[in-house]
């Protein structure tokens, strides 16, 4: 059974992460409310199928210009959370 995880981004244009993830930690679906539609969409995409504790490494420490997050680390933020 999913379980779905709603987690409010800090520091970034998106509003809202809602994700899924199964009972084995994978990740199922992503959505982002707000932020660039097409990163977002492009980084939700690669990232659906995926184990969530594969992808917090590779997503965790991006930067979105002089921000010192991005919607992808604020996206392993979500992750982190919904696996504690």
């Amino acid at each position: 059974m999913d379980m779905t995880f709603t987690y409010q981004p800090k520091g970034v244009c998106s509003r809202e992460i809602i994700l899924e993830l199964d009972d084995n930690g994978v990740i199922s679906s992503i959505r982002f409310v707000g932020g660039c539609s097409g990163n977002t969409q492009g980084v939700a995409a690669l990232a659906v199928g995926q184990k969530a504790t594969d992808v917090i490494p590779k997503l965790e420490n991006i930067r979105c210009g002089f921000k010192s997050t991005s919607c992808p680390a604020q996206l392993a933020a979500a992750l982190k959370k919904a696996l504690e």
